[in-house]
């Protein structure tokens, strides 16, 4: 029978039914990071149970590190406490560990495709919900809880309730200034926050096959912004390409059959989608999100909805709620609105694509005088690979500041927020209430039209700078 990629991964990772569409899957590669992956191999020892497979995991400080220049693990005292404790779980259960300044520390939805950890056919798991990031490397990849998280420490298994299929294909080229990141924020526009709910989204066409694999990893990021717990991307030879050399990657013989494997992954030509959606291409331009959800978007050249054009009253009540918190007027211009903040970083937009899209618009202008702008490498690698290009002397030039690897302003989770009333524009993922700090005013968008903002002192359309 014709498959999807999902399927041709899901099936043979099933070790049990266990019935009412539940099955007992084996789980590949589990990622630890250092709010939650300290206590869970603690918790498993004290369960009395042993780590079977420590070389399966793999472990990383990310969420509750300072990025402040010259930062260590006391840097920020509550992070101080948490590394400590996975420093000596891992230590203790063998699990490999990547510390902070080391090759391989970072984001850990950043590391671990960038060291090979991530590999087309694989299931990963992790307890974070942009877990789906890695799907962008033909992996069926999704966040789990804490309970969850035990389990599999202590199984390498994980029962889970097989979801439903669905594709959203892009066609067509990208017109100037559309990124990964303002074709998903586009789809989540579009569909909704709840369309994924229940299903594996698989990114398709024309337009996602042109992407590099940093562009498929931001596509996927999203995913669970729509609703969808795992984002995938069918790998290819753009894929196997990145992919050769990497740390964890095969090697050899044991390269050549994989490589076999994964060319059998990509969806059937007849296979069957529960949902299946097309986006044209020529209906992008570079997104900007006004409200408090990701599907509160719209195009830079858009106006902030009126509530009254909302027929349904759950979403006029949270168009209103969203105006007021976000302090906006009904049919304003969203360009042009003023901004105090500029985050280019998280798991969404910091590897050195992305670095190199802002500093493109950077480079031989200056971030308006009243704008502070941070830019936060997704790993010590990419901080590596960007200063020997010359991308943080860019930035710095402009006016950013060159930060130190780390979550940083994403979830305000290591002592760093903006301010209470502050409005900032993130590449980031989330523009939840008080996401980036209490009180802070959150607009998603790509890095590069981060840039035209801090460079304009309000809300831009990068093509002004880029024409």
């Amino acid at each position: 029978m014709a498959a999807t990629l999902f399927d041709k991964i899901w099936d043979p990772h099933v070790i049990a039914d266990l019935g009412s569409g539940w099955s007992l899957l084996h789980c590949d590669r589990v990622l630890l990071h250092d709010l939650s992956g300290g206590r869970a191999l603690r918790e498993v020892g004290e369960a009395g149970y042993a780590i079977p497979h420590p070389e399966l995991a793999f472990a990383t400080p990310d969420h509750a590190v300072s990025t402040s220049p010259g930062r260590t693990a006391e840097s920020f005292p509550k992070g101080g406490e948490l590394i400590a404790g996975l420093r000596k779980r891992a230590a203790e259960t063998g699990v490999r560990l990547f510390d902070l300044g080391q090759d391989g520390n970072g984001i850990v939805h950043v590391m671990g495709p960038e060291l090979g950890i991530v590999l087309p056919g694989t299931t990963l798991v992790c307890g974070d919900s942009h877990t789906c990031t890695n799907g962008g490397l033909g992996a069926l990849a999704f966040g789990i809880g804490a309970s969850e998280l035990r389990h599999v420490l202590a199984t390498q298994t994980l029962p889970q309730k097989k979801p439903k299929r669905m594709r959203i294909r892009f066609e067509g080229a990208a017109p100037a200034g559309v990124t990964p990141k303002d074709m998903i924020l586009h789809a989540i526009g579009r569909f909704g926050t709840g369309a994924g709910t229940g299903y594996a989204v698989e990114y398709a066409g024309s337009a996602v096959r042109a992407l590099s694999v940093e562009g498929r990893l931001t596509l996927c990021n999203l995913s669970i912004e729509m609703g969808a717990k795992m984002g995938m991307v069918a790998p290819d030879e753009v894929t196997y390409a990145w992919l050769a050399g990497r740390r964890f990657a095969p090697k050899g013989a044991a390269w050549d059959a994989a490589l076999a494997h994964w060319r059998s992954l990509p969806s059937d030509a007849d296979a069957v989608f529960e949902a299946d959606f097309l986006v044209n291409m020529a209906d992008i331009a570079p997104q900007i999100t006004w409200g408090t959800s990701p599907e509160q978007v719209l195009p830079v050249t858009g106006h902030v909805p009126d509530p009254a054009s909302a027929a349904d009253p759950i979403r006029r009540a949270a168009y209103e709620a969203a105006l007021a918190y976000m302090g906006l007027t009904p049919g304003q211009p969203i360009a042009g609105t003023k901004i105090d903040w500029v985050f280019i970083g998280s798991c969404t937009n910091s590897r050195i694509e992305d670095l190199r899209a802002a500093a493109a618009v950077l480079r031989g202008r200056k971030v308006a005088p009243h704008v502070t702008a941070w830019v936060v490498p997704g790993s010590e690698r990419v901080k590596r690979e960007a200063e020997a290009e010359g991308l943080d002397a860019a930035f710095t030039a402009a006016g950013f500041e060159w930060r130190e690897p780390g979550c940083a302003l994403c979830v305000a989770a290591n002592g760093e927020a903006v301010p209470p009333g502050a409005r900032c524009v993130s590449t980031s993922n989330r523009n939840f209430v008080g996401r980036q700090g209490p009180g802070a005013l959150t607009h998603l968008a790509s890095p590069a039209m981060a840039a035209a903002a801090a460079l304009a002192g309000e809300i831009a359309d990068v093509r002004q700078f880029t024409a």
